[in-house]
Parts: C-alpha cells; sequence; structure tokens
C-alpha cells in the first residue's frame, strides 16, 4: 500500500455545504432544504483543522453556493493546490430519469423534466472532475454525501490519471438518503467526522472501510428501503492521509509532519528530468550522483523528512515554526475580508515582509548549524556520520496497468535494499513507477518514440497521453514487446532490448463466485474458456462474465484470445461478456466494481490475473463475495518482462542510468526481487509452481494445470484487431407486439411502446436499428414501423406515436421471427453486434405448437444473434414457457415483470449499442 503524506505541502478543502435553495415549489422545485447540511461542513471543518493535515487558511467552506460560485471556488482551490485537494459536497444530487449522470444540485438549481438539460443549476460530476484534472495535486479525494452519490463511480473510470483520484461516495447507485434529524449532521458525515477526529493517524482506506463498518452496524436503509452502503473508489494500494490528530501524550509537541518552507517541498527523484538521458551498461559500474540544482524561493527545503537534526538545528526550526505562525490570525482575517484564501508560498505582496526575518534566521541557522542549510538545499544527512547525499538518480518504470501495484511494491523494497545503498549509505537510485493503456504503449513504441521525444501536435502526443520518457518498460507478456519490434520504423528514437525470461508467471482465470463454480478438478481445469462459459450458465441461468478492458490492459485481451477460439463469431462471443457501459479499464478495477450490487457480484464471474486473489484489491474488500479460479486451458498467462528502453542522442548520463537499470533488474531476478512477486501471488514462470508454496489461497490450486502458457504475437495482434471491429455501432431490430390482446398492455411508459421509448437511451447516433410491428394483417405477419438505420431518438418516438396501433388481429411470432433472422443475418464483412427485441403479451407464442416453436427454436440457434423477448405477463418468463425457450436457444434473455423490464430493457440494448445511458 502507498500512502501519500501530504503535510508540508499546499493543501485545500474545499467543503460545499447546499443547505439552502432558491426553489423549493412545484413543478421545478428541489425537494427541499437541508438545515442538517449546515452542521456538516461546521462539523468538517473542525475536525479537519484539528487533524494537522490541513491548516485552517487551507480549508474553504462554500455555504450554499450558486452554480457560478461553486465552479469559481473550485477552479481556485484546484490551481491553488500541490498536495491534496480534497473536495466535500453535501447537498441534493440527482439523476435524469433516462440515465445515470450524477448532477450536484447547487442553491439556484430547478427540475425541468423532460428537456436535455434537466437540472439548470445543478453540475455534471463530469464536469467537476473536468476542473479537478487541472490542478497539480499530487492526491485528488472527492466525499459525496447525497442522494445517488454511487453514480458517480462510473465516471471516474474514464479519467486518464484516475490514480490522483480517490472517491467516497455516501450510497450505492441509484439510491436516496434521508438527512434525518435536521439538528445533527446528516448520518454518513456524522460518521466521517467522528472517525476523522480520532487520535493518531486516518488514511483514506482505513476512511473508507471503518465509515462502512460503521453505516453498516447501524442497519440504516435508503428511501428504496434497502440496506445503506456507502461506497469508494481508489486504485488498489493507493492511500492518501487525511488527518494526524496528535495524541493526548504527544498535544505539545509542536506540528506533525515533515518541517516545510512555506511551499511545495521538492522530494528527490519526485519531479524527474523531463527529458531522460540514457543507454546501455552492466549492474556493477559506478552510479555517479548527479550534481544537485540550487533551490529557489525565500524559504527554506529541509530535504528528507527522515534526516537526523543536530542539536542546533531543533531550535532552529523551532524558531522558524514559531514565526510562521505568529500573525497567522490577523492575516487570515485580512483574507478573508478580501474573499481569497491564504497561499502558502511566499509570492504574495503582503507576505513578503515576513520573508525578511526568515531569511535573516536562515543565514544565522548557517552560521551556527555549519552545514545544515546547505544539507536541506541540496540533500540530506546519512546516520551519525554527517555524510551529504545528494539526489538519486531517478529511473522511470512504465508498467502494464494490472501490474504496476506489484512493481510499485518492488521499487519500494528496492529503494530501501542493500542493493541499492552505495558504501557510503546513500541511495544510489530513485525509482518512479508508472502505467498507461497497453495499446497505447505499445503503438507509441512502435511507430511513436519521435513524437514522444518531442510533440509536435495535439493528435499524437505520447507525454501527454501515456507520461515520461521510460527507462524501463514492464509488460504483461513478451508478446507485446514482439509486437512493438515487428516492422518497426528504422529511424525510432527508442532503443529497447527485452530479457530472455519473464519475471514471474500467474494464469489468467475465470474468477467464479463459489456457490456456482465447477466442483471437479476436471471442470476446473481441463476445459476450453468457453465451454467453461456454457457450463456455467447450464449451472446458474442468471450467470454472467466480465473481462477488462482488452486495450487497456493486457489480461483482457489474453482473455480474449480464449474467447475468440471457439467456432462462434466474433459477435457471439462478444455477447457472453457483454455488459452496460464500457469495460473496467483493469482486473483490479473490475473485481472492485462487482460488489456495487450484492446481486451482481454472487452471479459475475470475472476474467482476472491469479494473482489478485492472493494480493488482492484496494476497495470494498469487507463484502467481496468469495470465489473459485477455473482455469481456461486456452488463455495465455501474464508474464512481465523487464525490457530496457534507451533513447538515441540521450548520452550525458549513458553509464549510471544503464548501470541502476541493471542493478535493478538483477535485483527483480534475485532472492528479494522474487520474493515481492511472491508475496503478490505469483507463479515461477517456468516450473508452475507458486512462489510462495508456504501460504495457502482460498480458491486457487496449489500446482498449476496445463495452460496455454505464453502468448503468442500473432494471435494478441488478431484478437485485437477482431475486437476492435467488434466494438463498433452495434443494430437493433424491435418486434413490437401489436396483436389485439395487447390493447391492456399498451398504454403509459409499462406498456409496449412505452418501453420500447425507454430502451433508446442504450442507442448512439451511429447504432442502427428498426421497428416492426407484429400482427398478422393477411399480407405479411408484420408491418415496417421504421426502417433500419440511424436515426435520431425524438423522431423514433414521433413515429411511435403516429404509428404503433393495435391491430385487430393475431400475432404470428414464428413468421416474425424467421424474417427477423433473416434480416439481421451476418455478412462475413459485417462483425457488428446485434440484438433482436420482442415485446409481447406472450398469449400467441403459449399457443404455438411444438412443430412451430421448433421451427423458433431451430431458427434462433442457427442464427447467432441474441434473442430478448419482454413477457408483458407475470411469469411469462417461467422455466419451460415458449418465450423462455426462445431466449435460451438465442443466447438472450428473457424479461417479465420480475426483472423491472423497462430497465432491464435498456441494459440489454446498451449492451449492444454505443448510448450514453
Amino acid at each position: 500500500m502507498i500512502r501519500f503524506d501530504p503535510r508540508g505541502r499546499p493543501n485545500r478543502a474545499l467543503l460545499v455545504g447546499v443547505s439552502e435553495y432558491d426553489h423549493t415549489d412545484p413543478p421545478h422545485g428541489v425537494p427541499g432544504d437541508l438545515p442538517a447540511v449546515k452542521l456538516n461542513v461546521n462539523r468538517l471543518r473542525e475536525v479537519l483543522a484539528r487533524g494537522r493535515v490541513f491548516g485552517e487558511h487551507e480549508i474553504k467552506v462554500a455555504r450554499s453556493p450558486s452554480l457560478e460560485d461553486f465552479e469559481r471556488e473550485l477552479l481556485s482551490a484546484a490551481a491553488e493546490t500541490k498536495g491534496v485537494l480534497l473536495l466535500y459536497f453535501a447537498g441534493h444530487g440527482a439523476i435524469p430519469s433516462a440515465g445515470d449522470e450524477l448532477f450536484l444540485q447547487m442553491r439556484n438549481a430547478r427540475v425541468v423534466a423532460g428537456g436535455q438539460a434537466v437540472f439548470p443549476g445543478a453540475e455534471p460530476f463530469t464536469t467537476v472532475l473536468a476542473m479537478l484534472a487541472t490542478s497539480q495535486a499530487r492526491r485528488i479525494v472527492v466525499i459525496l454525501d447525497c442522494c445517488f452519490a454511487g453514480n458517480a463511480a462510473w465516471v471516474r473510470e474514464t479519467l486518464s490519471d484516475k490514480h490522483r483520484l480517490l472517491l467516497l461516495m455516501s450510497v450505492q447507485a441509484n439510491h436516496r438518503i434521508d438527512a434525518d434529524d435536521p439538528r445533527s449532521p446528516t448520518p454518513y458525515t456524522a460518521e466521517l467526522v467522528q472517525l476523522l477526529d480520532e487520535e493518531g493517524e486516518t488514511g483514506f482506506l482505513d476512511l473508507s472501510e471503518r465509515i462502512r463498518e460503521r453505516m453498516a452496524a447501524r442497519g440504516l436503509t435508503t428511501m428504496r428501503r434497502e440496506a445503506w452502503e456507502p461506497l469508494c473508489r481508489a486504485e488498489p494500494g493507493e492511500d492518501v492521509l487525511l488527518a494526524a490528530k496528535p495524541r493526548a501524550s504527544e498535544r505539545h509537541a509542536g506540528p506533525t509532519g515533515p518541517e516545510t518552507q512555506d511551499g511545495p517541498a521538492e522530494r528527490p527523484g519526485e519531479h524527474p528530468d523531463p527529458h531522460p538521458k540514457r543507454t546501455g551498461a552492466g549492474p556493477d559500474t559506478p552510479v555517479p550522483a548527479p550534481a544537485p540544482e540550487p533551490a529557489s524561493g525565500p524559504g527554506i527545503t529541509p530535504g528528507d523528512a527522515d534526516a537526523p537534526r543536530t542539536p542546533l538545528t531543533v531550535p532552529l526550526l523551532g524558531r522558524l515554526r514559531s514565526l510562521r505562525g505568529k500573525g497567522r490570525k490577523d492575516r487570515e482575517d485580512r483574507e478573508d475580508r478580501s474573499g481569497r484564501w491564504g497561499t502558502t508560498g511566499g509570492a504574495a505582496r503582503r507576505g513578503a515582509p515576513r520573508a525578511v526575518p526568515l531569511l535573516g534566521l536562515l543565514f544565522l541557522g548557517l552560521l551556527t548549524a555549519g552545514t545544515y542549510g546547505v544539507i536541506g538545499l541540496v540533500g540530506h544527512l546519512r546516520g551519525d556520520t554527517a555524510t551529504v547525499c545528494a539526489p538519486a538518480l531517478e529511473l522511470r518504470v512504465l508498467a502494464d496497468p494490472d501490474l504496476e501495484p506489484t512493481i510499485r511494491a518492488a521499487a519500494d523494497a528496492y529503494l530501501t535494499s542493500a542493493a541499492n545503498t552505495l558504501d557510503d549509505g546513500c541511495r544510489r537510485t530513485g525509482i518512479t513507477v508508472y502505467s498507461a493503456g497497453s495499446s497505447d504503449v505499445v503503438t507509441a513504441l512502435h511507430r511513436q518514440t519521435d513524437a514522444w521525444r518531442e510533440p509536435r501536435d495535439e493528435d499524437v502526443n505520447p507525454q501527454r497521453d501515456i507520461g515520461p520518457q521510460p527507462d524501463i518498460w514492464i509488460p504483461a507478456s513478451r508478446a507485446d514487446f514482439a509486437r512493438v519490434m515487428e516492422g518497426r520504423d528504422t529511424d525510432a528514437w527508442a532503443v529497447l532490448k527485452a530479457a530472455d525470461a519473464p519475471l514471474a508467471y500467474s494464469p489468467v482465470v475465470l474468477a467464479v463466485p463459489r456457490a456456482i463454480a465447477a466442483d471437479t478438478m476436471e471442470s476446473r481445469t481441463g476445459l476450453t474458456l468457453n465451454r467453461m462459459i456454457e457450463d456455467l450458465s447450464e449451472r446458474y441461468e442468471k450467470a454472467e462474465v466480465r473481462r477488462p478492458d482488452p486495450e487497456f490492459t493486457a489480461v483482457g485481451l489474453l482473455a480474449t484470445i480464449g474467447l475468440y477460439g471457439g467456432d462462434a463469431s466474433v459477435a457471439a462471443a462478444e455477447q457472453q461478456v457483454a455488459q452496460t457501459g464500457p469495460p473496467s479499464p483493469t482486473a483490479a478495477e473490475l473485481l472492485c466494481t462487482l460488489p456495487d450490487r450484492d446481486e451482481v457480484d454472487n452471479r459475475t464471474a470475472a476474467l482476472v490475473p491469479e494473482f489478485l486473489m492472493r494480493s488482492g484489491v484496494g476497495c470494498d474488500s469487507t463484502t467481496r463475495t468469495r470465489r473459485t479460479a477455473q482455469y481456461p486451458k486456452d488463455v495465455p498467462g501474464v508474464a512481465p518482462v523487464f525490457v530496457r528502453v534507451g533513447w538515441q542522442g540521450a548520452d550525458r548520463d549513458k553509464e549510471a542510468r544503464d548501470a541502476s537499470a541493471a542493478a535493478f533488474q538483477d535485483w527483480l531476478t534475485g532472492e528479494e526481487g522474487q520474493a515481492v512477486f511472491a508475496k503478490n501471488g505469483f507463479r515461477n514462470p517456468y516450473k508452475w509452481e507458486l512462489l510462495d508454496r508456504n501460504t495457502k489461497v482460498d480458491g486457487v490450486l496449489v500446482a498449476s494445470p496445463a495452460l496455454d502458457r505464453f502468448a503468442e504475437q500473432d494471435k494478441m495482434e488478431e484478437a485485437l484487431k477482431e475486437y476492435r471491429a467488434a466494438g463498433g455501432p452495434g443494430r437493433v431490430l424491435y418486434l413490437l407486439d401489436s396483436s389485439g390482446s395487447m390493447t391492456d398492455r399498451w398504454k403509459g411508459p409499462g406498456g409496449g411502446p412505452g418501453l420500447l421509448k425507454q430502451s433508446l437511451g442504450g442507442l448512439g447516433e451511429q447504432d442502427e436499428y428498426g421497428v416492426w410491428a407484429v400482427a398478422d394483417t393477411g399480407d405479411r405477419s408484420y408491418e415496417e414501423l421504421l426502417r433500419s438505420g440511424s436515426h435520431r431518438r425524438a423522431d423514433t418516438e414521433r413515429v411511435l406515436d403516429a404509428r404503433a396501433r393495435v391491430q385487430d388481429a393475431e400475432a404470428d411470432p414464428r413468421d416474425a421471427l424467421d424474417a427477423a433472422f433473416e434480416a439481421m443475418e451476418r455478412s462475413e464483412a459485417d462483425n457488428r453486434r446485434r440484438l433482436i427485441v420482442y415485446i409481447t403479451d406472450s398469449e400467441d407464442s403459449d399457443q404455438l405448437s411444438q412443430d412451430r416453436l421448433g421451427d423458433i427454436l431451430s431458427g434462433a440457434r442457427r442464427a447467432e444473434v441474441p434473442v430478448t423477448v419482454v413477457s408483458l405477463t407475470n411469469g411469462g418468463c417461467n422455466p419451460g414457457r415458449p418465450d423462455r425457450q426462445i431466449t435460451d436457444a438465442g443466447k438472450g434473455r428473457c424479461l417479465d415483470s420480475g426483472d423491472d423490464p423497462g430497465t432491464a430493457l435498456r441494459d440489454e440494448v446498451a449492451r449492444t449499442g454505443t448510448g450514453d445511458e
């Protein structure tokens, strides 16, 4: 776990409490005022100030701001933060009736039903994140205490640098909550402030776990009378200190945390040189320390927080602290009157006179303490020998997203190891670990290295989209390295050299909820992925399978190789892992999102690397369902490989940089490095046994079965090509039962046309769809209400209102579905996702003869087009009913009144389409 300590940096906490609203009367008003929210922000401000991570001048309370005021305050806070930026919001939250975007309603919010902009005066959470993203803050913490707070979770996944963003949500998605007693803080914030006010250090992860436990213990329910479950989202292992309230014995010992200047303290290796210079050398080559750069600014920089201090420096720093604190109240009073926040730097004109005594005291310190001031500017002291350590040379390590937590843990262990310690006790090397989408990295190293070195336009800029030029790349498979080198530009600026052997190995498994997992060794290990999915569906008909994004993480692409390995079409294979909305970017994030809803977690298998079942993920662990690993024999495994990346023309520190890279590589393959992989659940890449054979991992086999061990370049390329072709716009054909028996099931949002209209939100502008009215009026079994093609939603709704009518006729499901199978027949050049939707009262289906029903079932199996039937009759989807048999044959879903057909149908359509809802 990586806990970022922001103390000593410019931090900001913006506490937004909307307790009073301008518009509370029908028809366009919000539900009412929220007097408890006033108490929320007052209490939170108090405990944050006592927590000593945020200075009093760094905490801003925005009381019932308008939308314009909120945006101004947020942008101001974002611009002033270099450490941690905390945004807290309490007030009304809302979501559109036909979507799941979260809107934060400010004082001037209104509700206008039916329009595109349904919440004037409210801020979409996507816009909030866009404004937060402008900040240079190292970490951003957002805490939402409002109805529908959990609907913010999916928006976070769209961020390219979401490792910075840690998100706490008071309630799960699509749930409203009660503010409770107006004389006390709201239930969630009441627990929040109690936890933040405890003595000692409180980090984000500890806070999120404990607040879930406390809310569960209170037994509260949402307005839907379901258990009230707070959520959190953070990258695995990421943490940030939010409070450090001194214990009773420490309350007179002065401020906590590292000493600091009036501005951000640069730490060795924290901001790597944007223009690295590198090539190759042996691991034993001495590593000269880079020359220190002079510091700037009026303050002092003490350097390493752990550096020992001489008796002379301790009173010096204490005197500096007392000077910094003197007059703070007067300064804050002036700042409050001017409406501006206090700044921690020395740039403000009115702060200039205070720099004089600070500088004078600094020079006094240099005279009396000798070396401390110089050491503070260029390095730190080691041990009792007063050795001056210059900032270590910094290596940049680019890892596959699912490998980043493990590689980061390895880097942390290496930094303090003997292998990285010179004879004088100083560090040899610093390491920065980061990740980016695997496909983007392969493309950049393959043909964009010139742009990576020096971006020339906005379209191609790897520095922006991936990060700094790496010294080391650790992909999840050697096949990724082969993809880079195949047909590579001859004038590439990056020189790559891969190690001969993988660092470790982990099979990609189908992690199945224990209650529905295979129970024999043969069914856990000896089958293809498609066969395992078929068997899972037979064991539990509502089971689902999900896979991370094949373009973002290699794990998703490796799973796709097995998924496409059967005889079925790519579209049919994709239907097996289809889900509402975009796939999770990483396997760890996939396991994080499943527990949001217990019923989903309990029925959904996940394609993930086996090591995650040992190392775990950094969110919602208390509610995770137990899983059993099944090992598909045709899915290659994760086998990270060390790739040295050198850059042409970067010769200034050639020997030092290559020696540092080689030393880190030797350590990774040695005993200490392999111990990190063992602790994180990896296997030996050739013996296949777990590196840690002494610790039993729940649901994991000790001995790995015979698998397709390593990926091949051509299979990865082909799978990615087919996935991209299948991931575009989809095709949907609606069959609307218009027979006479539908009369009582026609009008209103729950009638046939109403359900069809609701599902249109799952379709995008480029998707194609058509609508047939199914009634046997003599000429044929259906009438085309809307020709297949791309349509605007409003136009479709007008057509339905004008033309969709109940007919005085029976419906003929066999002929209509037979014609639909033919119309949706797949050509070799068209690999788009497809779906047939049949909305019916089931009367005519129930009257089908066995022969005619058999014809439909045969056609559904041949067509390879999923069929979703919405039965408007109670029990229409019970086992054995005709509509249920049709969907089983067509590998679709049968929905009846027990499935909330409006929402469920929209979700089914969204799996095929590209809509936003």
